[in-house]
């Protein structure tokens, strides 16, 4: 299932945000017809000021419906996966798997957790929800993933780091982990009202 496609079947606005155009139009496409709301926005890089513009670009987006435009939830899912052995990984693949998996996430989660903390504590007693998809490389490497472990490391920490710390504001951060091909959320904190 495609966290996407189970946003928008809740009923949140999804905005796309991706390197590939033709898959985010396409994507947007899909479920604009099966009676959501979604809006693509194309990225060439996952870099620090990029993905701080891109943030900006989504929340000042114009959506087609009258209901209030309003950031509860944000979902980091770019990766990229140089499977290689650790002799054969590049420079340039580890820049990439740094990049998608600690550079940008750090910048997507800063504007997440601004847009956020703007927010009034909703029904469950939070201002936002930002999630990560992590992968079991997250938790212990393996013989061809030695690139990709280090940047799934790193945004594993990145995600327990800002629970930690903004938790206490009512804001929810959780990875989201996937083994063997299985998706699953991992269990949340109880909401908590801070005042």
């Amino acid at each position: 299932i495609s966290y996407r496609r189970t946003f928008a079947r809740e009923g949140y606005r999804v905005a796309l945000i991706a390197r590939n155009a033709a898959n985010l139009n396409s994507t947007a496409q899909e479920i604009n017809s099966n009676g959501g709301e979604a809006a693509a926005f194309e990225v060439n890089e996952y870099s620090y000021p990029t993905i701080l513009g891109v943030f900006d670009q989504v929340k000042a987006h114009t959506w087609p419906s009258q209901k209030p435009a309003e950031v509860r939830a944000a979902l980091w899912n770019a990766s990229t996966t140089p499977f290689k052995t650790f002799l054969d990984v590049t420079e340039e693949d580890l820049k990439g798997s740094l990049d998608a998996n600690i550079v940008a996430p750090f910048a997507f989660s800063r504007q997440a957790v601004l847009t956020f903390q703007k927010n009034s504590i909703n029904h469950l007693g939070k201002r936002g929800t930002l999630l990560f998809t992590g992968a079991t490389a997250s938790r212990q490497g393996n013989t061809w993933t030695s690139a990709f472990a280090a940047g799934k490391f790193g945004l594993r920490a990145l995600s327990q780091s800002l629970a930690k710390e903004f938790g206490k504001d009512n804001i929810h951060v959780s990875p989201l982990h996937e083994q063997n091909g299985t998706k699953k959320l991992t269990k949340p904190n109880k909401p908590r009202l801070h005042t």
